[in-house]
């Protein structure tokens, strides 16, 4: 939209000058015809890229049907839904909502609602990590902690005790009798594509069982295939009692679930906990359809496959331009390129080349592509990638050249 135009959007977000009207397996087209190539994917949302057969069947064929009834009713896709996440999960039960930040609000008021419904009411502060984004709610951005997003909006929600990301030692020493749980996400998404070591997972848990505590686990980027695995906690040898989970799920249609163990829920009864919108009619459709390619046994291996190749020529670009980029972290097809420039102009350089990535905290650009994306896709992002890197390299060597003048 061009500047001279007023926009009645408010103005939350800084947007690219980039209008998508349409997109194509792995590539998002402009209304002007442009072609992107999209390895942002929405915010590790387009899981199954754009327009994918079987999620447009789908999506059309419950739309013909039913939009919304509402939770006072029976719900057979939503129990569809449920079963087949239960079955492929640590979990007994799921609540379905429309985000991420509903996805973790339900996970913390289930954690407070346990304790003080298995006689700990006193029990309430949960303990979560320096770096962490858990959504834009007023809980959500108190269990973040971060002053950028907490700013302006009065007194902080009560109840988050934050440590540094990867001190165990600080965890344990932030265990109160007043502590109900951990949150963490297995990989920080925003904070800079920082993956939490399986054994230090391992020690969340232990921690949990030994204080009575339920340990909650932020897989809304990290999960349904993000990491090679179905979730990024199956690589972990534990479980987690609570697990919030979106994005991925709905493949772009709005939808979230909060994944628990039938005693993290227990306190969970009648009226405790609502949604309008939670599990209706089309995001089930839409979910199950998801779920229908990614329980595929050979979709997994294609994750691994794909992202394998995807990491082998991001460390060959890493070697060729050390001046631009210092390292590239990450699992499957959640990945950082960690930036000596900064993130934002690479971001800005990649989009210049037609290649679509996010910026995260820790100076780190994320690639996130959709799932479904080929080899030849993987050739043409790093192309374009080298491309950006290339013209911030010639750009530093100008600076340099001015600066010795």
């Amino acid at each position: 939209m061009s500047s001279s135009h007023l926009s009645h959007l408010l103005p939350t977000y800084a947007r690219a000058d980039i209008a998508i009207e349409r997109g194509e397996g792995a590539w998002a087209i402009a209304g002007n015809g442009e072609r992107y190539l999209d390895f942002g994917a929405g915010v590790a949302v387009n899981s199954l890229g754009y327009s994918h057969p079987h999620l447009i069947a789908a999506l059309t064929e419950q739309a013909q049907k039913i939009w919304h009834t509402s939770n006072l009713y029976q719900s057979p896709q939503g129990e569809r839904l449920a079963a087949r996440l239960c079955e492929a999960t640590f979990a007994d039960q799921v609540f379905f909502t429309n985000s991420g930040a509903e996805a973790l609000e339900c996970a913390i008021k289930m954690a407070r609602k346990y304790q003080s419904s298995t006689g700990h009411p006193e029990k309430y502060r949960i303990i979560t990590f320096e770096g962490a984004f858990h959504g834009r709610t007023l809980a959500t951005i108190a269990a973040g902690g971060q002053a950028k997003y907490l700013e302006g909006f009065g007194p902080k929600v009560d109840g988050f005790d934050q440590v540094p990301f990867g001190d165990h030692a600080a965890v344990k020493a932030a265990i109160t009798p007043q502590t109900a749980a951990i949150l963490i996400e297995p990989i920080q998404g925003e904070g800079g594509v920082r993956v939490v070591p399986p054994q230090c997972l391992r020690g969340l848990r232990e921690l949990c069982d030994e204080h009575g505590l339920l340990l909650i686990f932020d897989e809304v980027q990290s999960g349904v295939g993000r990491t090679g695995r179905l979730f990024a906690y199956q690589g972990t040898r534990i479980a987690p009692d609570i697990m919030a989970i979106a994005k991925g799920i709905g493949g772009g249609f709005p939808m979230g679930a909060c994944l628990a163990t039938k005693e993290a829920a227990q306190g969970m009864g009648a009226g405790t906990h609502g949604s309008t919108f939670g599990g209706n009619p089309l995001a089930m459709a839409v979910g199950n359809a998801v779920l229908d390619e990614v329980l595929k046994p050979e979709f997994l291996e294609h994750v691994n496959s794909v992202s394998l190749l995807l990491k082998q020529k991001l460390m060959g670009l890493l070697d060729h331009y050390p001046n631009i980029i210092s390292e590239v972290r990450g699992e499957g097809l959640f990945l950082g390129l960690r930036a000596k420039v900064p993130a934002s102009d690479l971001v800005t350089a990649a989009r210049a080349n037609h290649l679509l990535v996010i910026p995260a905290g820790d100076n780190v650009v994320r690639l996130i592509p959709p799932l479904i994306i080929t080899a030849d896709d993987v050739a043409s992002a790093v192309q374009k990638l080298e491309a950006a890197c290339n013209m911030l390299e010639n750009a530093r060597l100008t600076a340099q050249k001015g600066a010795a003048k």
